[in-house]
């Protein structure tokens, strides 16, 4: 189990975590890179919006960011992460994909497995 005493050291860790630079993180959540660099290094305490950003955007635990109990990670199904894009791509201002899930929906079976079929040969490269 990891044990980091602070949620600044918390916060540093899922920078870490998530491969990216401070100035890209921060942007996923909206904030500035020095913003997040004053958090990391404990010259500020995050608000519970940013804690909430944070867990959402990187699937950590609010807990676990919080007070260092239980596990970073949350682990979800496939079914739960579906459901968390969809209502994400819900939200977006991204009409384009709207617009490609809803013609997929309706499409016929033959259309929709010349489509997979398409799709497969993208992923495999």
């Amino acid at each position: 189990m990891l044990k980091l005493k602070t949620i600044n050291d918390r916060i540093a860790w899922c920078v870490k975590d998530s491969k990216l630079t401070k100035t890209a993180f921060s942007e996923k959540l909206n904030v500035s890179q020095a913003f997040i660099s004053q958090l990391c290094s404990g010259a500020k305490m995050p608000s519970d919006r940013t804690i909430a950003d944070i867990c959402r955007e990187f699937n950590i635990s609010e807990l676990w960011l919080r007070t260092g109990e239980g596990e970073p990670h949350i682990q979800r199904d496939e079914d739960e992460e579906f459901l968390e894009v969809m209502e994400q791509i819900h939200m977006s201002d991204d009409e384009l994909i709207k617009r490609i899930i809803k013609a997929y929906w309706f499409m016929e079976d033959e259309e929709k497995a010349a489509i997979r079929k398409l799709i497969d040969g993208f992923t495999k490269k």
